[in-house]
């Protein structure tokens, strides 16, 4: 079940936008995102921590925590325009990982059955199995892409004996045919994992992983604009899953399993800009933020602007006047 404030800390909802309970449509039948805590970590194969997660982000912010955050690049505040509630944390416990995605994802259908976008904070990248089957549930088995960013391609098959994990939930989706293998989109992966068994069986599956050495070489918005056209393809909406350690660890230091070389701030925040500008976003997670690894506060932070990001740019995309990021905010000529 889903319960008003966080599991762990203050009882707090995201900047302060109002609370609604999942189980109630009527209490956010206006609202076009509902936000959900996902506080399990029980998944982890390295640090453990991001059950933290959902309490931290929530509330990672300079300003006042007073539900407004006009947007300077969009024009916009996603927060007043989209109406966004939070239904607070889903209850999990990290000792029964069955259990626990079960009840995620339980309450992650309600809310999409009435067409309001789920946005789950994380928890480790376990919860992106139940959010997505959930999502899948509701607007269409099958007919849901997914845009996966992470250094990791989570496509494992069993971990320390267990089916369920952060290193299995893509494989685990696949298998189920929640989602096509071929409308599978994966990036920022680099380092030293998956295997090559691992990797044979995502190439038969017909996904499309794009490493960081191909971002490199080719430009992010080149890889974007290739990963857009596969994602809108014979599906009806799109999930966006963001494990926070596709970002460079010298920018997100707060994560469980961290690996040099990824994406800067500043380019998953664009990424996401244009993905929920330009695609049909029926659904999000955030992950694998671990606040007790964090320095200053920043991988929290950068998180909380994801989700900001993400709710500014669909908030542009319901108005009738074009978003034009050449427009000057002020022009004193």
């Amino acid at each position: 079940m889903a319960r008003y404030g966080s599991m762990f800390g203050p009882d707090i909802t995201f900047l302060g936008v109002p609370p609604c309970d999942a189980t109630d449509p009527s209490t956010y039948q206006e609202s076009k995102v509902v936000i959900l805590g996902a506080p399990f970590d029980g998944g982890t194969s390295y640090r453990s921590g991001a059950r933290l997660g959902p309490s931290t982000v929530r509330q990672a912010c300079y300003l006042e925590q007073d539900g407004k955050r006009p947007s300077l690049a969009l024009r916009i505040d996603g927060l007043e325009h989209l109406q966004v509630k939070d239904a607070g944390d889903v209850e999990m416990f990290s000792g029964n990982a069955e259990a626990s995605c079960a009840a995620l994802e339980k309450v992650v259908e309600q809310v999409a059955s009435t067409g309001t976008v789920p946005l789950i904070i994380g928890g480790d990248h376990t919860v992106t199995w139940p959010n997505v089957t959930a999502v899948a549930r509701a607007r269409g088995w099958g007919k849901i892409s997914v845009i996966h960013f992470d250094a990791h391609a989570d496509t494992g098959d069993i971990s320390f004996g267990s089916l369920v994990g952060h290193g299995q939930p893509m494989r685990r989706l696949i298998e189920s045919k929640a989602v096509r293998g071929d409308r599978f989109l994966q990036i920022g992966l680099r380092g030293y994992w998956p295997d090559a068994p691992t990797l044979k069986w995502m190439a038969d599956q017909g996904m499309r992983s794009f490493e960081m050495t191909e971002i490199t070489n080719r430009g992010l918005n080149s890889v974007l604009d290739e990963a857009f056209t596969i994602a809108t393809k014979d599906c009806d909406g799109v999930f966006l899953s963001v494990d926070i350690d596709v970002v460079d660890p010298g920018s997100a230091p707060g994560t469980g399993t961290p690996e040099p070389g990824g994406l800067s701030s500043r380019e998953l925040l664009d990424s996401v800009r244009r993905i929920c500008l330009d695609l049909p976003v029926v659904g999000m997670d955030v992950v694998e933020v671990a606040p007790a690894y964090d320095h200053a506060d920043i991988t929290s932070l950068l998180a909380n602007r994801v989700i900001l990001e993400a709710l500014s740019a669909m908030a542009r995309k319901d108005r009738s006047d074009k978003y034009d990021p050449s427009q000057p905010l002020l022009d004193g000529r």
